[in-house]
C-alpha cells in the first residue's frame, strides 16, 4: 500500500514536517509524526475560519494549510468511483 504523506508546518520554529496520513475527511485529519514505536497520532481539525487545520501533539500546535473545501476536493478525488469510466 502506498501511503499518503502530507507537509505540516510547526507553529512554533516554522518547520515544514512530511507526515503520513492515517484518515482523511473534510471534518477531520489523523496523521503519524515519527516512525516505528516513536510515532505519534495527532488529529488536525478545521480551523475557526476554515483556511486550515489545526492539532497539538507533544504540546506543539501544526497547522495543515489547505482550506477545508480543499481538503473535500482532495477527498472526493481519491474515492472516485473509477467503475464507470472503463465502461464502453
Amino acid at each position: 500500500m502506498n501511503e499518503q504523506k502530507i507537509a505540516v508546518r510547526v507553529t512554533e520554529t516554522d518547520a515544514i514536517m512530511e507526515v503520513v496520513v492515517f484518515s482523511k475527511s473534510a471534518d477531520k485529519i489523523e496523521v503519524v509524526l515519527g516512525e516505528g514505536v516513536h510515532s505519534v497520532k495527532c488529529e488536525l481539525l478545521p480551523t475557526a475560519n476554515g483556511f486550515a487545520y489545526a492539532g497539538s501533539v507533544m504540546g506543539r500546535e501544526v497547522v495543515y494549510e489547505r482550506s477545508r473545501e480543499q481538503v473535500q476536493a482532495d477527498v472526493e478525488l481519491e474515492n472516485h468511483d473509477y467503475r464507470d469510466s472503463r465502461r464502453r
